[in-house]
């Protein structure tokens, strides 16, 4: 009886002991993390692109700061997914490959990058990320800018045409023929300062000053401004009234700088209301001239003034083209702003106005010495 028992506990021993080792069997110890090769992290950090490390488990082993800092590694993680699936097909066919990739950023802010992927040993995936966010961006810019131009261009030389049309079916009736080329001389006039201003900004996209640059007095500036749109101001009652600094002077190209501030003029009288004031100042504080031009017209809403300085952008396009604005002034303002060493800034308040002020470097002329 004793040796039936320990017999039974002797056969419960061995099961025991066999059943532990075949799960120990079946459960194979977990590989060691893979190495990078000597020199590896040499040759990483002094490429120019972002360099990431991705073992067989998607783990992150290695990355570069600015790989961190452009927001595709987080928490030892690959981010957006389009990048670890990226991975995932260079490790199945250990095939190079490229593609373009938009990585949301925490603060809402897409950065675009290329990135290249290629494994680097049996176990490591390389990838290699360039930020191309810039390019991006002017690729845009110039996209919306081309179909910008092509429907601005579209609308009066169609108007044109359907005007020259009319002409020609009302050639026996003088009056009908005069109210016409009335409106084809309107049209004709649009189209030419749509056109001026398009050549005006393709010279000062580099925001570079001018081989003209020289001295001009800011009065005169000012004064020809306000010539400028004094006729337009005179039709509907608006006063414009002057309050300039004397001897003050700023040094750039004359033409660029008249082409800013007549466009800040022509604005201020535009969209104010009949029998309104527009106030035009220039003084000197600190080292910087200050030109503003203020109105008490319908003012900008503050989740437009972001945008008022884009290309075409318009806060109101229905009266933009009833007026015949073309979009291109205030960027041609802040441009001209740039290219002659200052900046535009803007406050306005719906209902109550706006206020744009072109800050220039002051001129000082040296004293000649005997």
């Amino acid at each position: 009886m004793v040796a039936g028992a320990v017999g039974a506990v002797l056969g419960a021993i061995i099961t025991y002991v066999w059943r532990f080792s075949e799960v120990k069997q079946e459960t194979p110890l977990s590989p060691p993390p893979p190495t990078v090769p000597p020199g590896a992290e040499a040759v990483l950090s002094v490429l120019s692109s972002s360099a990431v490390l991705v073992d067989d488990t998607d783990l992150v082993v290695k990355a570069s700061a600015p790989a961190i800092e452009m927001g595709i590694v987080r928490d030892d993680r690959l981010e957006p997914d389009a990048l670890n699936a990226l991975v995932r097909q260079v490790r199945r066919d250990g095939q190079v490959r490229e593609a373009d990739i938009a990585v949301p950023g925490r603060r809402g802010a897409t950065t675009y990058i290329r990135a290249r992927v290629a494994p680097l040993t049996s176990r490591l995936i390389v990838v290699l990320a360039d930020d191309r966010t810039r390019e991006q961006r002017v690729e845009t810019i110039r996209r919306d800018f081309v179909a910008n131009v092509s429907h601005e261009l579209k609308t009066p030389i169609g108007a044109l045409n359907l005007l020259a049309e009319a002409v020609s079916e009302a050639r026996d009736d003088p009056d009908a023929v005069v109210r016409f080329s009335g409106r084809m001389l309107h049209e004709s006039e649009r189209l030419t300062r749509l056109v001026q201003q398009i050549i005006d900004l393709s010279r000062l996209q580099n925001d570079v000053l001018s081989e003209e640059a020289q001295a001009i007095k800011v009065g005169e500036l000012v004064a020809e401004a306000c010539e400028h749109s004094a006729t337009d101001a005179e039709g509907k009652g608006i006063e414009i009234a002057t309050s300039i600094e004397p001897d003050l002077f700023v040094h750039g190209d004359r033409a660029q700088l008249h082409a800013a501030v007549s466009n800040l003029v022509e604005n201020a009288v535009t969209y104010s209301d009949e029998g309104s004031r527009v106030a035009v100042s220039a003084h000197l504080v600190g080292p910087d001239i200050r030109i503003a031009v203020a109105d008490t017209g319908i003012g900008i809403p503050n989740d437009e003034l972001e945008r008022i300085f884009e290309r075409f952008y318009r806060v109101d396009p229905a009266r933009a083209r009833a007026t015949g604005g073309t979009g291109l002034g205030l960027s041609i303002v802040k441009h001209v702003a740039a290219s002659n060493g200052g900046s535009v800034e803007v406050w306005s308040e719906p209902g109550h106005g706006s206020s744009f002020t072109l800050v220039l470097p002051a001129y000082h002329f040296e004293e000649e010495t005997p």
